[in-house]
């Protein structure tokens, strides 16, 4: 038998005595008919509550991260509507035979009856399981954070050099790999030939002036030309 119509039964079984009891009462005291009509949903809705409010306990215990918890709502939207169309359809077969018993016509029953019950069940079941599960949520907060393997040892974490089987390099010998690539790499940039460039070094004290022509020597042919 699935959840909802457990629900729906029982609470329609409840909601029958109820009224059963509230034919009686009001045939003894009319002038408190109002207050006990009252009294009577109030402790109807208190058993609701407290079935409501075990399943939000027990859901949020199996089930810690809200994300993976079952559909309550659901659940008990099917046992209002349940217990409204039962509850409504026996009642009105008993007012039949028993007259204290105050019913409508049977379209009434298994409409606004009906509803008022599947609402009253629906809206109080929920909030039971809204409050259970916000309880149990309260406690998981005041758990302390719990960790596994060293950290709960109080040990710090393993390296991770150590964990692939490499041993873990200090900070000098870090240092110096960093020096060397850093060397490599500007060797190997002065040494390489660019495109269109050659490496060849020219000393520092060549200029790229052109040095000036002085007159040559008068020949004796020329003056004689």
């Amino acid at each position: 038998m699935s959840k909802w119509f457990l629900r729906g039964l029982v609470f329609a079984a409840l909601m029958v005595v109820v009224r059963l009891i509230q034919g009686v009462l009001i045939n003894a005291f009319e002038s408190k008919a109002s207050l006990i009509s009252l009294t009577l949903m109030i402790l109807f809705a208190i058993g609701v509550m407290v079935w409501g409010y075990a399943d939000g306990r027990a859901d949020a215990k199996a089930h810690p991260d809200p994300d993976r918890r079952d559909d309550l709502a659901m659940t008990w939207l099917g046992a209002g509507l349940a217990a409204g169309l039962l509850s409504g359809l026996v009642s009105w077969i008993i007012g039949q035979f028993d007259k204290a018993l105050y019913i409508s016509t049977f379209f009434n029953e298994l409409t606004s009856f009906a509803a008022f019950t599947a609402l009253l069940v629906f809206v109080t079941g929920v909030a039971a399981v809204t409050l259970g599960r916000r309880r149990i949520d309260k406690d998981y907060e005041k758990l302390p954070v719990r960790h596994h393997g060293l950290a709960a040892e109080g040990q710090p974490a393993t390296d991770v050099f150590a964990t692939v089987g490499a041993p873990p390099a200090t900070e000098a010998e870090s240092a110096a790999q960093a020096e060397a690539a850093t060397q490599t790499e500007a060797g190997a940039t002065l040494g390489a030939p660019a495109a269109g460039f050659t490496t060849e070094e020219y000393p520092a004290d060549a200029t790229t002036e052109i040095p000036a022509v002085e007159d040559p020597e008068t020949q004796p042919g020329d003056s004689a030309r």
